[in-house]
């Protein structure tokens, strides 16, 4: 496996900083002011971005000068980890602050129209928030209780939602209805499919007027979006960057500039409900449009980013910048000719390092260091706390996250993870620790099976030498941690299972 997009180089900050720019925030009279308060916060979450799919980590087939510029205005996290491998999981730790063997959500179920609900009371980032007075604002995905449900996100401590409640529904790009707070929003000119109102542009234009409206207000925006998870579409106006017109006239023909392309056959019917079974669509063009798909969220980074420069808020506001699990092979995604994973073995619904190892920025030009690069190791659930500790709320209850506030910004002393867990409910059932440099991983444990995978991460990012025979002591250290790191649940049951599928 090769090994250049282990680290962010210096070179490859500089070069985003003079291909694209830095951002100057405007000087108005009340700049003192402004960077006395608290920051506001904004948390962009890309859905199955891999970690090889930014252009300053690597990725050769198309640029992301927007967030290669973000990176170079503030801070790098090379070893920084996803809740789990798939969506829903994945928030839960994100939102609670609790990992997968803690968390309320430990898999993808779908209930009522949506998701498997948090409960009522339930500690969430914006619940936090809350009560050092922010205003609260959620667009795009949900995914962690249906609507009207105790995991509504109205009920979860945010005061603004527009998108899909449902990740099923997120699957597909022209749905016939968004949610509106408690309302339906009818797109009456979609019919399930690749025609009519693209949802990610709507979402983004309700993210700038929620900057818009809270600009002397404190805020946190949450913004998961819902690419490029498949269906693998996008706008016409993207999809022509990476195609070349064959004909004069329409109805044009097109080559793609990024073939040779595998068409997708999905499901075209416009009488099939598929937005509400998670169907895609068909694509031509699947290299194309997913080139074109992370483009556009790009550029709605640079235009969040553009908002609140012009908005004299951008030098006291922290972006966050990250994605919830590894790539996808859904839809017609081609990850290996992307190399979506960089250096790392697996994809999403893997505990290997391609299924959980994300990108993540932290930019906040008043307090954090531009171009600069951490190493910390660091995941979904220490979130919470570092937002908590940022604004100087005390949790009620606790968490398995652990501030990097110090990491971020150069102060203090920055608390460590003894180890980080996953798991995972699908396949077999899967587990995973890793400690300082090792990496263990169990598979098929619903089966029973008590062998562990174990690699050295810092001579091995790849996870191709399974160094368990070497290191039986580690092996017996990664069983007991494994065993000792969740608390098993009903609704999500372990050793149930294990019992079930080992009876005679």
């Amino acid at each position: 496996m090769k090994n250049r997009y282990q680290q962010v180089t210096a070179k490859a900050l500089v070069f985003a900083m003079l291909s694209v720019g830095v951002a100057a925030c405007s000087t108005t009279p009340d700049e003192g002011e402004e960077q006395a308060k608290k920051p506001n916060i904004i948390y962009i979450l890309a859905d199955d971005l891999g970690y090889g799919d930014l252009s300053f980590l690597g990725q050769q087939k198309f640029q992301t000068p927007h967030i290669d510029a973000l990176a170079a205005r503030g801070m790098v996290f090379t070893q920084h980890y996803a809740g789990t491998t798939v969506c829903a999981p994945s928030r839960s730790a994100l939102m609670t602050g609790l990992h997968t063997g803690h968390t309320q959500v430990r898999g993808n179920r779908g209930l009522n129209g949506g998701q498997f609900p948090l409960a009522t009371g339930t500690q969430t980032i914006p619940t936090v928030l809350k009560k050092a007075g922010y205003v609260t604002g959620a667009f795009g995905k949900w995914g962690l209780g249906y609507p009207g449900s105790t995991g509504d996100p109205l009920k979860q401590g945010f005061d603004v939602f527009f998108g899909y409640n449902s990740q099923t529904i997120a699957h597909n790009y022209y749905p016939r209805e968004l949610y509106d707070n408690e309302n339906i929003l009818t797109l009456e000119g979609n019919q399930g499919t690749d025609e009519g109102e693209y949802a990610p542009l709507l979402i983004q234009q309700r993210r700038i007027e929620f900057i818009k409206n809270n600009r002397d207000t404190t805020f946190f925006l949450y913004m998961p979006s819902i690419i490029p998870h498949a269906e693998l579409a996008a706008p016409q106006e993207y999809m022509e960057r990476f195609l070349e017109r064959k004909t004069p006239e329409p109805p044009y023909e097109y080559e793609s500039l990024l073939g040779p392309e595998k068409p997708y056959q999905g499901v075209d019917d416009p009488e099939h409900p598929r937005y509400k079974v998670g169907g895609y669509g068909s694509q031509t063009y699947p290299h194309a449009a997913f080139a074109a798909m992370v483009t556009l969220l790009d550029n709605q980074v640079g235009e969040i980013v553009a908002s609140l420069e012009s908005l004299g808020i951008l030098e006291n506001t922290l972006i966050v910048f990250t994605s919830d699990n590894g790539p996808h092979l859904e839809g017609g995604a081609d990850p290996d000719y992307f190399d979506s994973n960089g250096s790392f073995q697996g994809y999403k619904r893997d505990l290997h390092e391609g299924g959980i190892h994300v990108p993540m920025i932290a930019s906040w030009p008043a307090k954090v260091e531009a171009g600069s690069q951490t190493d910390h190791i660091s995941a979904f659930w220490d979130i919470l706390p570092t937002f908590a500790d940022l604004a100087e709320v005390d949790l009620e209850e606790d968490v398995d996250g652990i501030s990097f506030l110090p990491t971020l910004l150069g102060e203090g002393q920055q608390e460590s993870h003894d180890h980080l867990y996953w798991e995972f409910h699908e396949q077999g059932g899967k587990q995973a620790i890793r400690k300082g440099k090792w990496k263990g991983i169990k598979l098929n444990v619903f089966e029973g099976n008590e062998d562990i995978l174990l690699f050295d991460l810092e001579n091995d990012p790849g996870e191709e030498n399974d160094l368990s025979e070497a290191h039986p002591e580690l092996v017996a250290e990664m069983k007991a941690l494994m065993q000792e790191s969740r608390v098993e649940d009903p609704e999500w049951p372990f050793e149930e299972k294990i019992q079930a599928e080992n009876q005679p």
